[in-house]
């Protein structure tokens, strides 16, 4: 038996460590058990955190991530990405539009007069 004489606490976690933690159930092959257990959180927690994150209500504070990006003139077929179909150049590509290929295959285009709040939310629904 164990007798707790003091105030049990929780613990706090800063936004950056959570995001961290969330990003390590990202990675292929990750077991989600085996992460909880090695931070001492619940499953549901980090179940949470993730949720929240593919939501878009867990950000960290600049909001920013990283992703590769590829250059392209119109005309120059892109390199080819490992695990991704490859597709020609859109014919209707014009100046200022952006096109977004995810690691899943979703594709987006969007032109320079879509916001970025339109366009986060765009992003967080595919993610999610």
């Amino acid at each position: 038996m164990e007798i707790i004489t003091g105030i049990e606490r929780r613990r706090r976690w800063r936004v950056e460590d959570k995001l961290r933690i969330v990003a390590e159930t990202e990675q292929p092959g990750a077991c989600f058990a085996e992460i909880a257990r090695r931070y001492e959180i619940s499953r549901g927690l980090l179940w949470n955190w993730r949720s929240q994150v593919r939501r878009g209500r867990l950000v960290g504070s600049s909001g920013a991530s990283f992703l590769p990006v590829q250059v392209v003139t119109e005309g120059t077929p892109p390199d080819p990405q490992p695990g991704l179909p490859s597709r020609p150049p859109s014919k209707n590509a014009a100046a200022g539009r952006i096109e977004i290929t995810l690691p899943d295959g979703s594709h987006v285009q969007v032109g320079n007069d879509v916001s970025l709040m339109a366009l986060r939310r765009v992003m967080a629904a595919l993610r999610g």
